[in-house]
């Protein structure tokens, strides 16, 4: 992870809920601490979409097994899939 712990980052778990905040520790098992987050709320119907809506969540302790992606919450873009093998 990086040094500047102050930056904000985007975070998803493995139940599918992302969240993005602003880091402010992690330990050696990955656990980490966000504060000011806002969760990114999923459709009950549909648990793959995102409604657009947020929830306010404040500080959380995501513990690290839990947790599948953590990246910045800007400067990021997808690219083509380099491993996709057309027939």
């Amino acid at each position: 992870m990086s040094k500047d712990e102050s930056s904000r980052k985007k975070k998803e778990s493995v139940g599918g809920r992302e969240v993005c905040g602003t880091l402010k520790g992690y330990d050696t098992l990955l656990n980490v601490v966000l504060d000011n987050c806002i969760e990114f709320l999923r459709d009950p119907d549909d648990p793959f979409r995102q409604t657009g809506e947020t929830r306010a969540l404040g500080l959380i302790v995501a513990r690290g097994p839990a947790i599948t992606i953590v990246g910045p919450s800007e400067g990021v873009e997808e690219i083509e899939n380099p491993f996709n093998i057309e027939e």
